[in-house]
């Protein structure tokens, strides 16, 4: 195990949900470096399982060199982290507590509703009626999640009040997917989800997002300087033991 100047966040890439903590990593300002991994590729090798032996996205290296996985445990690390109170809230607070509720929600029902439609597309020797019928589940738990969402929702510009918290960049990491995989008409999107929708628009214009965005895509980009470099994926295997 190595120490490191910074902790390095290893990041998913196409559509990967940890475009959400990357966009947290932002927000909160303190140094990190990143890791883009092929999510199609080279997340699928020997190596990175021993990384992950759940072989998924995201990871994080602490200073200390400890691997953590699973997005709400990191996003509790940068909560754990966040002295300001830039993207959380002060321990014990009711404003912790809901944004708690919303990770929690975002992180399990609100995610996995959309697991039959990627099983749908990714799947292999499968029939087309299987993967119909796992579309029509995956649409119907989509707009399930969404509903309860839209409800547990204020009138606030975020999930919280008028700043962007770890719960937004949870929710702004996975709300994208309902776009790629058509899981909900987009005339009824914005009709039935007013407020998702707005929310949607609102972080998805945001500096910090549009940076994930384009590490995300593999393009140039600065960001407001927090993060301090792309570490190659081989770096952070050998220096965790991983290869």
């Amino acid at each position: 195990m190595h120490s490191i100047s910074e902790p390095i966040f290893t990041a998913g890439f196409p559509l990967g949900s940890s475009a959400g903590l990357v966009t947290a990593f932002e927000w909160l300002g303190q140094p990190y470096r990143l890791t883009r991994v092929d999510m199609l590729g080279e997340m699928r090798t020997e190596a990175y399982r021993r990384l992950n032996g759940r072989v998924e996205t995201p990871v994080l290296v602490s200073e200390e060199g400890r691997v953590l996985t699973e997005t709400m445990a990191i996003a509790l690390w940068l909560e754990g982290r966040d002295r300001e109170r830039r993207i959380s809230f002060a321990p014990g607070t009711y404003e912790a507590d809901r944004m708690h509720q919303f990770i929690a929600f975002l992180n399990t029902g609100f995610t996995g509703a959309f697991f039959p439609l990627w099983v749908a597309l990714e799947a292999e020797e499968v029939t087309e009626d299987y993967r119909h019928t796992l579309r029509a589940a995956g649409r119907e738990f989509v707009g399930k999640r969404h509903t309860q969402l839209e409800t547990m929702m204020g009138d606030s510009d975020y999930l919280l009040g008028d700043w962007p918290t770890l719960a937004d960049a949870v929710f702004v990491g996975v709300a994208r997917w309902v776009d790629f995989h058509e899981a909900i008409d987009p005339q009824d999107y914005e009709r039935n989800y007013p407020r998702i929708h707005a929310l949607r628009k609102r972080i998805e214009a945001d500096p910090a997002f549009r940076f994930a965005l384009a590490i995300e895509d593999g393009k140039s980009a600065s960001g407001n300087g927090s993060m301090k470099g792309l570490v190659p994926l081989e770096v952070v295997l050998r220096m965790t033991g991983a290869l």
